[in-house]
């Protein structure tokens, strides 16, 4: 087991950690296919038991999004994250509508460890820059990718903006640590994108991937690259579909 060194980010661990996804739509624990709010499949209708399970499996931090709040602008399941947050009892990385002041400081007033800032990086770095300087290191930063193109809105539209100049531009600003997500990849059970992963890497950020993580193969090869800023990985579909167990994966990347 690796010795384990623990962030100011509210209690985020700062060595290769997987973090279970746990995405909320309408109060329950869903997963869509690609990011298509069309293609959702209903994995429990209480995310606090969801949350559970993967806590009593070895899970040190979890991942999760507000679904309707990406779609809307503006957090709908911060009632669901505070249960989380009190009856789990993990630190919770939470993304999801966090698009003014008022939406991150109700945030972590439900009791999240850190914040991840996605469409507002790309269309007002002022804001982020403000919530760098309240909130430092507890704010990530939302790289979501469509063929290599930033995309914003809960994935809705896609700018101009490819993904490592966007690394780029929010390091400028500050920013320490991003979330890496290829859209193509979620929930499609087909391996992540190791060059867009190894892309942002060049850019001196703090990594975390998301998407397409299938396998303890997948794992390995994603915990290899922790001494090049890899701070880990968001898991969802594999583990919820059984395709992968929480408690070996996390055996597989030294956590165990």
């Amino acid at each position: 087991m690796t010795e384990e060194r623990v962030s100011p980010a509210g209690g985020i661990p700062e060595d290769f950690t997987l973090l279970p996804a746990i995405d909320l739509r309408r109060g329950r624990c869903v997963r869509l296919r690609q990011g298509d709010f069309a293609r959702e499949t209903v994995f429990a209708d209480d995310p606090v038991e969801a949350a559970g399970t993967w806590a009593r499996a070895g899970a040190r931090a979890l991942h999760v999004v507000d679904l309707d709040g990406a779609l809307e602008g503006a957090p709908r399941n911060l009632a669901a994250v505070e249960r989380i947050a009190r009856e789990v009892g993990l630190p919770l990385q939470f993304g999801g509508g966090l698009r003014d002041e008022e939406a991150l400081d109700r945030a972590f007033g439900a009791g999240i460890a850190r914040a991840v800032i996605g469409t507002k990086a790309i269309e007002e770095p002022a804001f982020l820059a403000w919530a760098l300087d309240r909130y430092g290191s507890r704010i990530a930063v939302g790289i979501d990718a469509r063929q290599g193109l930033a995309a914003t809105g809960g994935w809705l539209r896609t700018s101009a903006v490819p993904a490592p100049e966007l690394a780029r531009r929010v390091r400028e600003l500050g920013a320490a640590v991003v979330i890496y997500t290829d859209i193509g990849r979620d929930g499609m059970l087909e391996g992540p994108d190791f060059e867009g992963i190894e892309a942002i890497l060049e850019t001196g950020l703090a990594v975390i991937a998301s998407g397409g993580i299938t396998s303890l193969e997948d794992v390995r090869r994603l915990a290899a690259l922790a001494p090049r800023g890899l701070g880990g990985a968001i898991v969802g579909k594999a583990l919820y579909a059984g395709r992968l167990d929480l408690a070996e994966a996390l055996a597989a990347c030294g956590e165990g």
